[in-house]
This record gives C-alpha cells, sequence and structure tokens, in this order.
C-alpha cells in the first residue's frame, strides 16, 4: 500500500521564537476584532470563513515538534465559527495537541479572529481579515452588492503568501555592525496585583482618527509618535519617585514588508526599542516628542533593519544551534526571553489603517486589536475616523491607562471607554 505524503513547512525566523516562550501567563495569542451595527449571523460567517481559509493554506496546519526543530504540518481541520466563549487571547498553541492555531468567534454585533504569533503577524492577520469581511459582506447582502462591489483582490498568489520573507532577504552581504558593545541595562518594570486566573484586562478607547492627528500635527509628529510619546509619559507620571532614575524602554514592532519585496502572510516584523532618561532629561511632554521622533527617524532605516536582518538570520544559520536537540534550544530561548524581559518596559503596536470598499461602511462600526500581555501594553488601528487604542494588561491597576485616556481627553478629544472586566 503506498504511503500517504505528509504535507510540511518550516516555522520563520521570528516562528521560531513562540512556541518556546508560550505560557499561560502570555499566551502570544492576539485578536483583531471587528464590531458590525448588526448582529453577526453566524452561518454566513461560516460560510466566509470557509472561503477565506481556503486563500490562507497555511492557517490550516497543526504546530508539531520535530526532534530539532518545530514546523507547520497540513491538516484537513476545518476551522469551526463559535459563540464566544473563552477568556481574551486564550491559549491556541497547546504543546502536543493537534489543533488549529487560529480562533474564529462572535459575541452579538462583534466578530473576534484570534491568532497564534507563531503563524502570523498583525499584517498577516489584518489581510486575513479583510478577506474574511469581504465575503461576508458579499454573502450577507448579496442581492444589495450584487454587480458594485468588484471581486476580491487575492494581492499575491498562495506561493507568496507561503514565503519566509526572512530567509528570502537574508543576505551574507550585509555589513556587520562595528562598535562597542552595548552595555546591558535594564529597563523600568511595571508592577501590579495580577488578574485572577491570569485573564487579561482589555480597556479599550475609541474616538476620532482626525482629532488625535491634529494634536498629532499640533506638535509636528506623526500620530505613532505622538501617541508613543504619550505612553512614555503617561508611565512616568505613575512611576514612584525613587523608580525615575531607571530608562523607561518600549518595545515597537516594525511591519518589514514596508521596507522589503515581500507579500507572505506569515510572520515578517522586526523589533526596535525606543527609550527615554528621565532622570537627566525633561518631563516636558515636547521634549519626549522630540527625542522619540529623533530615534525613530535614526532607526528606520533600511541600513539598520539589514543589520537586524542578519542577525537574526545568522543565529538561525549558526550550525551548532542547529545540531542542538528542540528541548534544549527551547530552555536556551526561555532563559533569553527572561533577560530579554528585563530590559522591556512596555510596548507599542499600530497595525494600521484597515481598508475595505465604501460601500460596507453602514454596516461596519469598527476594528479593534489586542494582544495577550505579561506587562501593561498598546495596540492600536484605525477604520475611516475609528481610531481603537487598546491597553492590555494581566495587571489589575489602570492608573496608567487613566493618566493616558485622560491627557487626551483634556486635549478635547471624545472618547469612548470599554472594557472586558
Amino acid at each position: 500500500m503506498k504511503q500517504r505524503k505528509v504535507n510540511w513547512t518550516k516555522l520563520d525566523n521570528a516562528s521560531k521564537y513562540f512556541p518556546a516562550v508560550a505560557n499561560n501567563k502570555d499566551t502570544k495569542v492576539f485578536r483583531l476584532a471587528c464590531e458590525l451595527y448588526e448582529d453577526v449571523d453566524p452561518q454566513v460567517l461560516q460560510e466566509s470563513l470557509d472561503l477565506t481559509v481556503e486563500s490562507f493554506p497555511l492557517y490550516k496546519s497543526v504546530l508539531r515538534r520535530g526532534f530539532f526543530w518545530y514546523y507547520f504540518e497540513f491538516s484537513d481541520i476545518r476551522p469551526t465559527v463559535e459563540l464566544e466563549s473563552t477568556p481574551l487571547c486564550a491559549p491556541l498553541y497547546m504543546k502536543d495537541r493537534r489543533n488549529l492555531l487560529i480562533r474564529v468567534s462572535y459575541y452579538n454585533k462583534r466578530i473576534n479572529l484570534e491568532i497564534f504569533h507563531g503563524l502570523t503577524d498583525g499584517a498577516g492577520v489584518v489581510w486575513f481579515m479583510e478577506n474574511l469581511i469581504y465575503h461576508y459582506m458579499t454573502i450577507k447582502y448579496r442581492e444589495r452588492f450584487e454587480g458594485k462591489i468588484p471581486p476580491l483582490n487575492p494581492r499575491a498568489s498562495i506561493s507568496q503568501k507561503m514565503d519566509d520573507s526572512f530567509g528570502k532577504n537574508y543576505s551574507d552581504d550585509i555589513k556587520k555592525q562595528n562598535g562597542e558593545k552595548k552595555k546591558r541595562v535594564w529597563a523600568f518594570q511595571i508592577k501590579g496585583s495580577r488578574n485572577d486566573e491570569n485573564r487579561t484586562k482589555l480597556i479599550e478607547g475609541s474616538m476620532s482618527v482626525k482629532s488625535v492627528l491634529a494634536l498629532a500635527h499640533d506638535h509636528n509628529t506623526t500620530l505613532t509618535i505622538f501617541l508613543t510619546s504619550l505612553l512614555f509619559y503617561s508611565i512616568y507620571k505613575e512611576m514612584p519617585v525613587n523608580k525615575r532614575k531607571k530608562l523607561v524602554v518600549l518595545s515597537v514592532p516594525i511591519n518589514l514588508r514596508q521596507y522589503y519585496e515581500s507579500k507572505t502572510a506569515r510572520n515578517f516584523f522586526s523589533t526596535m526599542t525606543i527609550s527615554y532618561d528621565f532622570k537627566n532629561n525633561s518631563s516636558d511632554f515636547n521634549e519626549i516628542i522630540k527625542s522619540v521622533g529623533e530615534e525613530f527617524k535614526r532607526k528606520l532605516t533600511k541600513e539598520e533593519l539589514d543589520k537586524q536582518l542578519k542577525h537574526f538570520m545568522s543565529l538561525e544559520k549558526n550550525l551548532l544551534a542547529r545540531i542542538v536537540p528542540l528541548s534544549l534550544k527551547d530552555f536556551v530561548l526561555r532563559i533569553a526571553d527572561k533577560l530579554n524581559d528585563r530590559k522591556i518596559t512596555s510596548s507599542i503596536s499600530n497595525i494600521g489603517k484597515i481598508v475595505l470598499f465604501d460601500e460596507f461602511e453602514e454596516y461596519i462600526k469598527q476594528f479593534s486589536v489586542c494582544v495577550s500581555a505579561r506587562r501593561p501594553l498598546i495596540t492600536l488601528c484605525s477604520y475611516g475616523d475609528n481610531l481603537v487604542i487598546s491597553f492590555t494588561s494581566p495587571f489589575e491597576e489602570t492608573d496608567i491607562q487613566k493618566t493616558f485616556f485622560q491627557f487626551l481627553s483634556e486635549k478635547g478629544v471624545e472618547i469612548q471607554i470599554t472594557s472586558n472586566l
């Protein structure tokens, strides 16, 4: 009898990290939600999911453990829509369980798409959601949109979506960075009382994009730099006085598709760290904006990103690292993750503007994005003139969140606050 061939694919460079460090305190799951003006039709949503997943075959994979590496194994498991019943960003990857790494659920007017970060990044999940909502709208309102909505633009072939863009854009020609070895600095750590059962607390602020952009322009900066500076300021205002000598360090993800030729639906991102020294610098908000803007300009260059890409890939291509058993790799990654954790205070991730056909606007209120969190952090996205800023935190305390939103409110921004707890 002929043996059935098993289809599998390697994890990309970034994906190798997530299975090793995911746990109940930080599941490495993120959620993109779409809020409609009408209740969700689960049957239409299931039909839409069936169509969407066929364009993203990797998302039907399960994560398996080999002796040396993790790998994705293609499965015939059908992702099914369910009524929301699990906590926010509940685990998706569970060791030795053969299950999909995506979860699609609904509750009243909200559609939730949750994905394990080992499968894709923010750009990938936005692409999947845009496809899902396109199918939902054109099925649910088929008669209204007949002949008015163009066919869905695939934007990329299946093989392009499956690309490992880390390996594809890696080059040995990139020069190694010279200079002194950076001194290890432990950043200020936000402390608090943990939520029961490690649940993630979500506080979302919905507001006008134009109103926040106007504030950013008043300070001669971009929306992302403005909000990053505001997060620095909010953390500073809630720091104990005797801790203000420590650096505040924020991690900021970078979508590498903006700098390299890539149409992958897998992970293709990097991160940069932005720091501010309140001990030796002014706590004036304008000074923070100036410093943050300079760091963004210095670090968001192709040359800097090339160096970072080479660093990541050199670790993967190291012969010793390749022959070490997976159990030992995982142990080393968990230790490295704990050490790296001490160098970060918080993070802010802007996944950008979600774009759909104008005809859908009367049915869609807004989108929001959030992630599992081991510390208070921010994620944000926009749709039309709706900007949603989401704070997730493992702690009961909400002082930083209050300071952040209060600052915007006092500047005249109207904010609708919602929470899951």
